[in-house]
């Protein structure tokens, strides 16, 4: 019986260490996911991580209509980002492959930097000939404000230091705004 009480109380603490570090896990991908905005809005913003599978899950409740995303630390770069409610269904549009809602326009934040990226093609997972990969820095990002950004360079390769179209002529057009 005794032993029996030990092996119990070894799970048990196994168990409680494990909740610990997926705790501490927890705390630090929300820290990353509040890097991406000003504290004013990230604090109070809730907090999703995608899991391996793409689903997502919620590590805070929020407050104030912004939501905040940890570093993908399968990226090449760091991208954590925080946006507004209509900057998420933007988001889930694309990542379904859907047209955006439409009347809607969004507000996003990346104040780590981006992921590099194709700017003319939205599923571009890599590097290639002609995909015009670029790098990104601190930026905000306008979404889903298509006739808004007439008048920005839409060029395949733009210059990152000033505002442009990143993925133009596509329905995921998007402003980009670098903050540095």
């Amino acid at each position: 019986m005794k032993r029996l009480l030990t092996v119990a109380a070894l799970l048990a603490a196994a168990s409680l260490i494990e909740m610990q570090g997926a705790a501490a896990d927890d705390a630090a991908l929300i820290k990353s996911a509040e890097s991406a905005a000003p504290a004013a809005v990230a604090s109070g913003a809730a907090v999703y991580a995608m899991d391996e599978k793409g689903n997502m899950r919620t590590l805070r409740e929020g407050k104030g209509g912004f939501w905040c995303m940890p570093d993908n630390p399968a990226s090449p770069g760091p991208d954590p980002m925080c946006g507004d409610a209509n900057s998420m269904e933007w988001a889930m549009a694309w990542l379904q492959k859907k047209d955006p809602p439409k009347g809607k326009v969004g507000f996003m934040y990346m104040l780590s930097g981006g992921t590099d990226g194709s700017n003319t093609d939205p599923y571009a997972t890599a590097p290639t000939e002609g995909n015009n990969w670029v790098e990104t820095g601190p930026h905000v990002m306008i979404v889903n404000a298509m006739d808004m950004m007439a008048g920005y360079p839409t060029d395949a390769k733009p210059d990152t230091s000033k505002p442009y179209v990143m993925w133009p002529g596509t329905p995921y057009a998007h402003l980009m705004i670098p903050v540095k």
